[in-house]
C-alpha cells in the first residue's frame, strides 16, 4: 500500500491528513519531532513524506524545517517531500523548492490541492523507480555482456542495439557464416568484428572486402587470387587472394549484393567445400575461413531479378543480423555523439534536440561528421544547434510510434528557451506542470 510519513508536532494535523489519506487508500504513518521521523523512515518503506517547518512553540524561523529536510535527504535523495508552512517565510519555503523538494503548502491546506499533488508525487515516485529498476537491469545486461565478451569498445544504449550485439555474440562460436543487413553507415563492420572476436577464430586474420568498390572484373582476382597474366592488367608475379590471407581466421564481404555471377558460384562452392582455384589456375587450393557478409540490398529482390543466386543467399544467410538504421535507435545517438566528441567540445541543450530531431539517412558515419565538423566551428567549446546544421527535423522526432511523448533532449531545450522557468518549459512542449516534473524526474532532467 503506499505510504506517506507525516512530521508535524501538532497531533491535530496528523489525525486529518491519517483520515483524509485513509479515505483514498493511501496509509499514513506520523511521527510528532524530527527525530521520529527519521527513526520511521529508517524502518518503515516510505513513499513520499508531508513534514512541517516549525516544531517549537516558540520558532517560526523554518531552520528546524530546513534541519529536519537536509537530514532526510543525505539517506533518501529521491524520496518526495512536501513542505506545510504556516509562520515561516514564504521565501525559505521556495529556496528548498529549488533544492529538491517537491512542493510546498501553507496551513491550512486545501484538501484537494494537497491530495492532488500527493497522488502525482506518488506517481511519479513510482515511476521513477520503474525507470530505475529499468535503467539497473539495463546496465546489469551490459556489464554481463562486457564481462563475457569482447565488444570491441563498440557504443550503444538502444534496446534494438543490445539485441543485435547479444545475439551477435551468442552465434560467435558457431562456425557458420553470418549475413548482417542494414542501411551504409549503420556499423555493419563493427558487429562483424564483434563475432570474429568472440569466435574460436579470434586469433586469426580478420580480412574485409568492400565488393562495391571493386570494378566487377577485379574482384575475382581480389577474392581468390591470380595467376601471372590471368586477366588484361595482372601483375607478372602469382597474386594471393583474400581467401587465401584469411585462412584460419574471418573473411567479412561487404556490400555482398554486388558480387558478379560468376564470382558467386565461385563463392557458393567455396562455402560448401572450402576449395577454390586462382583465376588462370587448375591447381585447386583449400582454406578454412568463415565467411561474415554484409549488405543493404534487398537480396531477395535480387534474386527476383536474376541478379544473385538463390542458393547462396541461404548458404550466406545461415545467421542474419538485422542492424536498425539510427533513427530507429534514438537512445543511441547522444552516447554516440559524446563518444565522438572525446571531451573536445560540449553539446547545449538544443543542440543534443537537433541531434535526437535528425533523421540521419547517413546513420553513425553521417553523425560522426557532423559531430567533427561541429566540434571545429563552435565557440568557446560549446556546440549548438546552429553549429551542427542539420536542417529540418524529422516527423516525429525523438518519439515512439505508440506516444507523442517529449524525448530528453526536446525537454531539456525547452527548459533552455524558458530559462529554467517549469511552467512556460510546460507549455511550450503541451504538458502540464506536473506532467513536465514526472518527465524530468523519470529521464533524470534537472533546471
Amino acid at each position: 500500500m503506499r505510504t506517506v510519513l507525516v512530521i508535524d508536532d501538532n497531533p491535530a494535523v496528523g489525525t486529518a491528513l491519517d483520515v483524509l489519506f485513509g479515505l483514498h487508500d493511501i496509509r499514513a504513518v506520523i511521527a510528532t519531532s524530527p527525530a521520529q521521523g527519521l527513526d520511521m523512515l529508517s524502518r518503515e518503506h516510505v513513499d513520499l513524506v508531508v513534514q512541517d517547518m516549525n516544531f517549537s512553540a516558540d520558532t517560526t524561523s523554518g531552520e528546524e524545517g530546513i534541519e529536519l529536510y537536509r537530514a532526510i535527504r543525505r539517506d533518501h535523495s529521491d524520496l518526495p517531500i512536501i513542505l506545510l508552512t504556516a509562520w515561516t517565510r514564504l521565501e525559505t519555503a521556495v529556496e528548498l523548492v529549488k533544492a529538491g523538494a517537491s512542493d510546498y503548502l501553507g496551513k491550512p491546506w486545501d484538501d484537494n490541492k494537497l491530495l492532488a499533488t500527493v497522488e502525482n508525487l506518488l506517481e511519479l515516485s513510482e515511476a521513477t523507480r520503474e525507470v530505475s529498476r529499468f535503467r539497473d537491469e539495463r546496465r546489469r545486461r551490459r556489464r554481463q555482456l562486457d564481462a563475457r565478451y569482447d565488444l570491441r569498445g563498440i557504443v550503444f544504449a538502444s534496446n534494438g542495439m543490445e539485441r543485435v550485439v547479444e545475439l551477435a555474440c551468442q552465434v560467435a562460436r558457431a562456425d557458420v557464416p553470418v549475413l548482417i543487413t542494414g542501411p551504409n553507415g549503420a556499423g555493419k563492420e563493427r558487429i562483424a568484428e564483434i563475432v570474429q572476436a568472440n569466435s574460436a577464430r579470434a586469433k586469426g586474420a580478420f580480412i574485409t572486402v568492400n565488393c562495391g568498390a571493386l570494378p566487377s572484373e577485379l574482384i575475382e582476382a581480389e577474392l581468390f587470387g591470380a595467376e601471372p597474366g590471368a586477366y588484361t592488367g595482372a601483375p607478372n608475379r602469382a597474386r594471393e587472394g583474400r581467401f587465401e590471407a584469411a585462412d584460419g581466421g574471418t573473411l567479412f564481404l561487404d556490400e555482398i549484393g554486388n558480387l558478379p555471377l560468376a564470382g558467386q558460384m565461385k563463392l557458393l562452392r567455396i562455402l560448401e567445400t572450402g576449395q577454390f582455384e586462382r583465376l588462370g589456375s587448375s591447381k585447386t587450393r583449400h582454406v578454412s575461413v568463415r565467411v561474415i557478409s554484409a549488405t543493404n540490398a534487398d537480396l531477395p529482390n535480387l534474386i527476383r531479378d536474376g541478379q544473385f543466386r538463390e542458393d547462396l543467399f541461404y548458404r550466406l544467410n545461415v545467421i542474419e543480423l538485422r542492424l536498425p538504421p539510427l533513427a530507429e535507435r534514438s537512445d543511441d545517438i547522444l552516447p554516440l555523439a559524446e563518444h565522438f566528441l572525446q571531451g573536445r567540445a560540449t553539446l547545449d541543450g538544443g543542440a543534443r534536440s537537433a541531434l535526437v530531431a535528425h533523421a540521419w539517412p547517413g546513420n553513425v558515419r553521417e553523425l560522426k561528421n557532423a559531430i567533427d565538423r561541429a566540434s571545429l566551428l563552435c565557440s568557446e567549446g560549446m556546440i549548438t544547434a546552429r553549429d551542427l546544421a542539420l536542417g529540418p527535423a524529422r516527423a516525429n522526432a525523438g518519439r515512439s510510434p505508440t506516444d507523442a511523448e517529449p524525448d530528453k533532449g526536446m525537454i531539456e531545450a525547452a527548459l533552455q528557451r524558458a530559462r529554467g522557468v517549469i511552467s512556460q518549459a510546460a507549455s511550450d512542449l503541451g504538458l502540464s506542470r506536473q506532467a513536465l516534473y514526472r518527465r524530468m524526474e523519470k529521464m533524470g532532467i534537472e533546471t
